[in-house]
């Protein structure tokens, strides 16, 4: 029941709260203060804002005895005082005669929310400023601080900041504090609303040094001790913007100069770049004390520093002839720096200055790769029914993925004719808690969360399983190819691995806790997905006389390596059962055969009737791969005819579990994945190309669809594309199974088209080159520029994909021709494409045909 005494409380009504606290006797002035603690903490209100808050404020002060008490309940999370509860509240403790109100203040800043430091901030600073007392100096307060002067709470915003800057009463106290709290400068990077003024504070912080409010030393020291202690880049910017509206002078910089030089070498390319301009207009700066710093800033990645630094030790060295011979030296570091211009720029001076470089001879080298480890052995089986239900909290914690699915069902298949009560009392509650997760999608057609609730609640609960066989039944009726003709339709979305995939789990559902199958077949004995064939054989012998679950030893066989074994066959087939027979018949047609494939280009799909604002925003066109099964083979799976798909028709991110369903085939599973890869370049899509590195580790052979996929992954969209993609490439090259002009040559193509943008595929590449594969990514690059030169206007990054060929060239002295290359060079005038384009000609033709650099 609540207290009739807090009915203000219930309405913030602050001015009843101010009478209920007023002319109180010690002995009601105590009881209020218990029955106080005892409504907040037991009352209905768990949130304290405005009024309410106000007037929970004037009772405390009113009849709490201590700072401490009334801290502990003011300074609640719950409790949001804003600056208008100030006024009550020190009318209150004046009324009552209240000697603690700055010690309140003080606890209260002390509780201030990090994340938030700005509510709270100005009712404390309010009290404060009733008591004159000084300011805390603590880095929350610090911060509600600036928070407050960028917009003060409650819409206080008198004249401009600069004005209300110089009467702050705290000005003095926590200016210092400024370039010592960490992170500090993100907030104090504001912008004026009024004047649109950016950087508002700095400004401020200068104009009042210009009128002698402020001391200029203090803020110039204090940008730079800011500075040399380092933080984030987006927490220095304030106080480089402060720096430069100061504009040191010369006597200025040169007390400075050993702080400016600490900042050219070391601090991030904004900072460096804040001293190098300072200390260029100081003409007696030691030379020795800049050639050494010369040395770092031209080793750095940064170029338009590096060029400047140029610009400056090159007039410098003309000025000083006594010390051209050093500082030639000093510019010679900038020979190897990154950026190709730079490099030029660096010789040219080089030379002018009488360095001479020793000559560079290159011999034709490849790529210096670590081979490929074998793929790893899986876990062993589940056994126990609490490791299944962890394992399956951790499949449903996260992203479906294929292996610990594989695992999750030989487990549910193993226990459940086993253990059911045992396995329904640890596996229930798991499934509980992720219920959400396992309800039925039915706008995605290839949503596998109901299947596979279905699957986990009735291998516990057998009585579900009923109400559900229709489903299951056709589930498994339903593998087979893919009609071209119905692209349209739902079930022409589901691929057929994905078919398969559902027929699997199906049939799990449906035969789960059936006697005498002790464990599945298909489980993988490698991470790749891959069965080892005499694992299998061994499995097989176990099960008996028995049929085989049809999905299970179809699954099972798909994950063989290929090629004939007529010693196992042989074997199998004198296991006298149904699994034997199969298993010995596949191993002497040495399993699928490989498919025809085609290189084609679909458009995207029909507009619909209603409404399509998806249809503009799609590829016009994109390229696929066709498969067709080879002559006199019935495909009755479909897993080998692969029809194009529209785009704009497609199945979600479900590509990483269809890599161990053909784990010796991945040319096979890259074609049917091949639309949900290229969306990640063409739609910008995120997470499509994760693929990329499960079909590179997989044995077999890639083909045509490996191929694109892996030229449409370097141009991904997201960097975790683009680096999946570069993880495949170098694990495909370090195996030598590496086909880069082939890559290279689908590179090319869609970068002309306009499907994959050169700037975006330019980092994997160059770190390709860096990782140990510079031979890989020339003959990849030389394969795709002819492409993309013969377009009218090269597309946007074609420069550095020139500047990276000819580096790469360079450094592993193979020539190859590059058709269109010298056309692009002999063109009139310096445009960067000409420039690198003429780059190239040159690194070729410093290369022999026979693969020799010449000197």
């Amino acid at each position: 029941m609540s207290d009739w005494r807090f009915d203000h409380l219930a309405t913030g009504d602050v001015r009843a709260a101010m009478v209920s606290v007023t002319g109180l006797t010690e002995e009601r002035r105590r009881d209020l203060a218990k029955a106080l603690l005892v409504h907040v903490r037991e009352g209905e209100r768990s949130w304290w804002w405005n009024d309410y808050a106000a007037a929970l404020a004037v009772v405390a002060v009113g009849c709490l005895p201590s700072a401490a008490q009334t801290a502990q309940l003011l300074g609640r999370r719950a409790v949001s005082l804003r600056r208008t509860a100030a006024a009550p509240v020190i009318e209150v403790a004046r009324q009552r005669g209240v000697t603690w109100l700055a010690d309140l203040a003080y606890r209260l800043a002390d509780r201030l929310p990090r994340t938030d430091p700005g509510d709270g901030w100005a009712f404390v600073a309010e009290l404060l400023t009733a008591e004159q007392a000084p300011p805390p100096t603590g880095e929350t307060f610090v911060s509600g601080w600036v928070s407050d002067l960028s917009w003060p709470r409650d819409g206080r915003r008198n004249g401009p900041l600069a004005e209300r800057l110089a009467a702050d009463p705290f000005l003095d106290a926590l200016l210092p504090r400024l370039f010592e709290v960490d992170g500090v400068g993100v907030a104090m990077a504001f912008d004026d609303s009024s004047t649109r003024e950016k950087m508002a504070l700095p400004r401020a912080l200068a104009e009042l040094a210009g009128t002698g409010r402020l001391d200029r030393t203090v803020l110039l020291d204090g940008c730079l001790s800011r500075l040399l202690r380092d933080d984030r880049p987006a927490a220095l910017r304030a106080f480089v913007a402060l720096h430069d509206l100061l504009a040191p002078t010369v006597a200025e910089v040169a007390t400075r100069a050993a702080g400016y030089l600490r900042l050219l070498a070391d601090a991030p390319a904004p900072v460096a770049t804040m001293a190098q301009k300072a200390l260029r207009q100081w003409d007696d700066l030691e030379v020795e004390a800049l050639l050494e710093a010369s040395r770092t800033v031209l080793a750095r990645p940064d170029k338009a520093l590096a060029r400047t630094q140029l610009g400056w030790l090159d007039r410098l060295a003309r000025r000083r002839a006594d010390h051209a011979a050093e500082i030639a030296e000093v510019l010679a570091v900038a020979l190897d720096h990154p950026a190709a211009d730079v490099r030029d720029r660096a010789g040219t001076l080089t030379a002018r200055h009488g360095y001479a470089p020793p000559p560079v001879v290159v011999t034709v080298s490849g790529d210096d790769l670590p081979p490929s480890p074998a793929p790893a052995s899986t876990p062993p089986p589940i056994t126990d029914p609490d490791e299944l239900a962890e394992e399956v909290a951790a499949l449903l914690g996260g992203e479906l993925r294929a292996l610990p699915l594989d695992r999750v069902l030989d487990g549910l298949v193993r226990l459940a004719g086993a253990d059911r009560p045992r396995l329904h009392r640890a596996l229930v509650p798991v499934l509980d808690r992720h219920r959400h997760r396992l309800d039925d999608h039915p706008w995605d057609p290839c949503c596998l969360c109901g299947l596979l609730g279905d699957v986990l609640y009735t291998a516990v609960e057998p009585s579900r399983a009923e109400q559900r066989r229709g489903r299951w039944h056709a589930l498994m009726a339903g593998v087979g190819p893919s009609p071209e003709t119905e692209q349209q339709s739902g079930e022409a979305r589901v691929p057929a691995l994905h078919r398969l995939l559902r027929a699997r789990l199906a049939e799990v559902g449906s035969r789960v806790g059936s006697p005498g199958y002790p464990a599945l077949l298909a489980t993988p004995t490698s991470v790749t997905g891959a069965v080892d064939p005499l694992a299998l054989y061994e499995r097989i012998a176990r099960l008996g006389s028995g049929g085989p679950w049809r999905w299970d030893l179809t699954q099972a066989l798909l994950r063989l390596p290929t090629g004939f074994d007529e010693p196992l066959a042989a074997k199998a087939a004198a296991l006298r059962s149904p699994a034997g027979d199969r298993l010995a018949v596949w191993l002497r047609e040495g399993g699928l055969p490989r498919p025809v494939h085609e290189v084609v280009t679909v458009p995207r799909r029909q507009r619909r009737k209603s409404y399509d604002w998806e249809y503009d925003r799609l590829p016009k066109q994109r390229r696929q791969v066709r498969l067709a099964p080879p002559e006199g083979h019935h495909d009755r799976l479909g897993l080998l005819t692969v029809p194009p798909v529209l785009v704009g028709i497609d199945h979600g991110n479900r590509a990483t579990l269809w890599a161990p369903v053909l784990p010796w085939h991945p040319a096979v599973v890259a074609a049917h994945a091949l639309p949900e890869v290229a969306s990640t370049a063409d739609q910008d899509a995120r997470g499509g190309a994760a693929i990329l590195p499960l079909l590179a580790e997989s044995g077999g052979e890639g083909g045509p669809a490996l191929d694109l996929a892996l030229a449409y992954g370097l141009g991904a969209r997201h960097e975790a594309d683009r680096v999946a993609a570069l993880d495949a490439l170098l694990l495909l090259a370090a195996a030598g199974t590496l086909d880069a002009p082939a890559i290279g040559g689908h590179l090319g193509e869609l970068a002309a088209s306009g499907s994959v943008l050169p700037t975006r595929a330019l980092t994997p590449l160059r770190d390709a080159a860096t990782a140990g594969a510079p031979l890989t990514t020339w003959r990849l690059l030389a394969a795709a520029l002819p492409a993309i030169l013969a377009v009218p206007t090269a597309p946007r990054g074609t420069p550095d994909l020139l500047t990276l060929a000819a580096e790469t060239a360079t450094r592993v002295g193979v020539r190859i021709e590059v058709p269109g290359l010298a056309e692009v060079a002999a063109r009139g005038g310096s445009s960067r494409l000409v420039r690198e384009a003429r780059r190239l000609t040159e690194a070729l033709d410093g290369v022999s045909r026979t693969g020799q650099r010449t000197s």
